[in-house]
């Protein structure tokens, strides 16, 4: 008997490992889905930058060609520059609608883009004089957006094109009839050119680089969250799968203790005396919690969410939480507000009734003289509040709600309590916020979508625990 047990044991751990391996693989591909995400979603970004300079670009092309044309008196090829910019025009058009929709734009789709700018580019510079055309150091801007939004190997890439077009532009370009003598300093029409793309270059990269370096930061500051969420989801793992085993090996001597004290229940020498009853039944109760609390943590680890979760309604739910966590806790005063006027079936499980009781526990240890619950539906939104009448949180505790082991109660373990109730929250999609009260205390605020508990295709106020007493 004792071998099968030792077993059934070593079954039972290499089953654990499996399942811890396997939940790592998920976790690191949904942290590499995210993360190619965030990379993604910056790119969107860069591109509307991108399709705004665009329209820059073409309302300069129009100012330039219409000053050389009636202001200086340059003969331009007016129909083909003109042909050229209807090009630009349409294709920034497409690329508004195209990306106005799609919201995951990569690093090859970005380095097309800008090929584009800079064919469009090479094209009116050959009608307009090639490389002696002032406004030929344009390319020095398709260079520098290039070497901020690609890829090392795109920029080089594209340093490469772009010096093979000025090349190409040396030699094969219409003439501009345009005098280069610099002796006429300001009043040279080509130094004034060099002057005007000086200008636009700067303007332009000033504007254009300080927002793009903003969306960069942004993608950088969500891909370190995402990788501080999927730590902390990785020691969440690791908690649980030790809560498991413990609650494995909780399950024997529970059980003999709880034999132990039903026979001395039935000894004469208990049966005789009321005060030794008392506490046995006392201590029976206590161990029927533990019990309890044990099948919980095996429930929640062993079974999924559709097949652990309990059927009823918003409002019975946590009036039978209230009224169960109110029995077996001993606070003075628990006050319990429901303010759930329009009731919802919904689907609750064992995490999220230890969550909330997790909160309520928190705020006993705070003040076991006087603990609140408030609850309330506010825009598509449960809004469950925890109040109490202690000292409040400390500023450092405050600042950091949620972060593993972050408490100043010095004890080993402190500090798991709310970094549990946050992960479960968010795993939800739901919030948790927590403040010192101005009248004394602390209040921490649990705020769960609906839709991720809500259950469909049930009439309000029923579910099959019956309706709502």
């Amino acid at each position: 008997m004792k071998k099968l047990a030792e077993q059934k044991q070593a079954e039972q751990k290499q089953a654990e490992r499996r399942e811890t391996g396997e939940r790592r693989k998920q976790d690191g591909r949904r942290a590499q889905v995210a993360a190619a995400g965030v990379e993604y979603a910056a790119g969107h970004k860069n591109m509307m930058q991108l399709i705004q300079l665009r329209w820059i670009a073409v309302v300069g092309q129009v100012a330039t060609i219409t000053a050389a044309t009636y202001l200086y008196g340059i003969v331009l090829p007016l129909v083909p520059m003109l042909q050229v910019l209807a090009c630009l025009i349409a294709f920034n058009v497409a690329s508004h609608l195209r990306w106005h929709e799609v919201r995951y734009v990569r690093n090859t789709e970005l380095f097309m883009a800008l090929l584009v700018d800079v064919a469009i580019l090479t094209s009116q510079l050959y009608l307009a004089g090639g490389a002696t055309n002032p406004f030929a150091f344009l390319y020095l801007l398709q260079v520098i957006l290039s070497a901020v939004l690609l890829a090392p190997a795109y920029a080089w890439t594209f340093v490469l094109i772009t010096a093979a077009c000025l090349a190409g532009l040396s030699r094969n370009h219409l003439p501009l009839p345009l005098d280069v003598e610099h002796a006429g300093g300001v009043l040279s029409l080509y130094v004034q050119g060099m002057l005007i793309c000086f200008m636009l270059n700067a303007a332009l990269l000033v504007f254009f680089i300080t927002r793009i370096t903003a969306n960069l930061r942004a993608g950088d500051a969500q891909l370190a969250d995402l990788r501080q969420r999927a730590a902390e989801e990785e020691h969440v793992v690791r908690m649980g799968l030790l809560a498991s085993g413990a609650a494995h090996e909780l399950g024997t001597p529970l059980a003999t203790l709880s034999v132990i004290l039903g026979d001395w229940k039935r000894m004469p020498e208990f049966a005789r005396n009321p005060e030794l009853l008392e506490e046995i039944g006392e201590m029976q109760a206590q161990l029927k919690r533990c019990k309890a609390i044990v099948s919980g943590i095996l429930l929640s680890a062993g079974e999924t969410r559709g097949e652990s979760s309990t059927k009823t309604t918003l409002a019975t739910f946590l009036d039978e939480l209230a009224q169960e966590w109110r029995s077996t806790r001993p606070v003075q005063h628990f006050f319990y507000f429901n303010r759930i006027v329009d009731d919802l079936p919904v689907v609750f499980d064992e995490t999220l009734k230890q969550m909330i009781c997790n909160v309520l526990d928190n705020a006993l240890e705070a003040s076991p003289a006087r603990v609140e619950l408030q609850a309330t539906r506010e825009d598509g939104h449960l809004i469950l509040r925890v109040l109490d009448a202690g000292p409040g949180f400390d500023p450092a505790v405050l600042a950091q709600i949620g972060k593993p082991y972050n408490s100043t109660k010095g004890r080993p373990g402190s500090g798991l309590g709310l970094f549990l109730v946050v992960n479960v929250a968010r795993t939800l999609g739901g919030t948790v916020g927590a403040r010192n009260r101005e009248a004394g205390g602390a209040e921490v605020v649990i705020r769960l979508p609906l839709s991720s508990i809500a259950l469909e295709g049930m009439p309000p106020g029923f579910a099959e625990s019956g309706p709502r007493a």
